[in-house]
């Protein structure tokens, strides 16, 4: 069977569920770069995020039985990225984020730094955030999580989240900063 590159998402699944090899590669095609950018904003460098983008795909795949199309597929496929993201940077550096400092109390705006970024941009000065720091920015900033789901996934307290988010914005303003003078 011949696989178009229109074919809806529903039977790009259905045909990948019974092995058509071609569809597996055209789903790959259509989601490989949205999920290669969430990696390269959880990782620290370019060949950690390849292989987390074959370790998604891996769970991608494995996992196609259990979605029931009752959602965004896209949004499934980025949300086993983001697992796969975190589960590996844990394998990396197998120590939970310790930080229980709570000092995101009052914290207001900072100084107002005009800098022109493109996304390139922005995945290289996260990438040069730690590690903690890089994960739960991504996940509040750009994901959109809570303190309280981000301490679930992370297993740390609320207050970790919020200092690590924090400190992670101060050092992203520093960055600016820095490409501002």
């Amino acid at each position: 069977m011949a696989i178009k590159g229109d074919i809806s998402e529903k039977e790009l699944v259905q045909q990948c569920l019974k092995g058509n090899v071609k569809s597996q590669e055209l789903l790959y095609q259509r989601y490989s770069s949205v999920v290669f950018t969430i990696c390269m904003r959880y990782s620290g460098n370019r060949d950690n995020a390849q292989d987390m983008l074959q370790e998604a795909f891996i769970k991608v795949f494995e996992g196609l039985k259990y979605f029931r199309h009752e959602g965004s597929f896209e949004g499934w496929v980025k949300r086993v990225a983001v697992n796969t993201c975190l589960d590996h940077n844990k394998k990396l550096k197998n120590e939970p984020y310790s930080e229980d400092v709570d000092l995101h109390a009052g914290i207001g705006e900072s100084e107002q730094i005009t800098v022109n970024l493109n996304a390139g941009d922005l995945v290289k000065l996260l990438q040069r955030l730690p590690s903690g720091y890089r994960t739960v920015f991504n996940l509040y900033a750009i994901e959109g999580y809570s303190h309280s789901e981000i301490s679930t996934m992370m297993g740390t307290s609320e207050s970790t989240s919020k200092t690590q988010l924090f400190k992670a914005r101060k050092m992203l303003q520093g960055f600016l900063a820095e490409m501002d003078t």
